[in-house]
């Protein structure tokens, strides 16, 4: 997870992070999207509403392997926007402390529409399991926040922790030994494939082109403005540079008038 802090132009300059008022930083703005707009949530509403439509399709069809769906737990199944807001306010970005200490609290609320939709799966003798890279020191507090909500097989044989890579390819090729899977779904293209690894900007999205014809077939896209791999790869990944350099970065990389 990596937080974008957003731009204040004036006059040709954009301000520091220090200088910036925190409802003008982007992950803030980004949160209060989520938190607030009807938009946000019918985007979301109309993920799962696909997504149900979708396994009606395919569990009509012949398949040797058990069924299972494989899905992302943040900003997919639960919503973490408290979060940014948080570190906004304290005019910091994401660190994996802070972010510890955020999923301790076990106070994610959820994703419109995903507990509906998981139940249902299950309800259809579809598997679902959850594949997130958070760290394996949140694998208590994951789990009793999906149970709290009362999500379909929260238990640690379904629930894998991020270890030596962000990657989810080995741990996807685990579930898809013993399993058929459906669909996949995420926020961030990494959710779904390989192919969207850590690629340079433009490469990235051309391979959302060549891999069109799946969203909405088998991948299942869920909006988040606040992170993800789309803003790392405006400034190539280089998470260590410092927030001003990112929106220096950020803003040449913009199209404007």
């Amino acid at each position: 997870m990596i937080s974008l802090t957003s731009c204040k132009v004036q006059q040709s300059t954009v301000s520091t992070a220090q200088d910036a008022p925190m409802v003008l930083k982007g992950p803030a703005w980004a949160a209060a999207w989520q938190q607030k707009a009807g938009e946000y949530k019918a985007l979301c509403h109309q993920a799962y509403n696909l997504a149900h439509m979708r396994l009606d399709d395919l569990i009509q069809q012949p398949f040797d392997k058990p069924l299972a769906i494989v899905t992302d737990i943040d900003e997919t199944v639960l919503d973490n926007s408290p979060y940014q807001v948080h570190q906004a306010i304290h005019n910091a970005e994401y660190s994996d402390p802070s972010w510890v200490e955020w999923t301790a609290r076990v106070d994610c609320d959820t994703v419109p529409g995903a507990l509906s939709f998981f139940q249902y799966a299950k309800s259809k003798g579809v598997a679902v399991f959850y594949i997130t890279n958070r760290l394996e020191e949140e694998r208590g507090a994951t789990l009793k926040d999906l149970q709290r909500w009362g999500f379909p097989d929260a238990t640690d044989d379904h629930l894998t922790m991020k270890t030596t890579t962000s990657s989810k390819k080995l741990r996807r090729e685990k579930v898809s030994n013993n399993y058929e899977i459906l669909l996949l779904l995420g926020d961030n293209l990494s959710d779904f494939s390989a192919v969207f690894d850590k690629k340079p900007l433009e490469e990235r999205n051309d391979k959302v082109r060549e891999n069109a014809s799946k969203f909405g077939n088998r991948f299942i896209v869920f909006p988040n403005a606040m992170y993800g791999d789309w803003d790392g790869a405006i400034y190539k990944h280089q998470y260590s540079l410092p927030p001003q350099e990112k929106e220096s970065i950020i803003m040449q990389a913009l199209k404007k008038y």
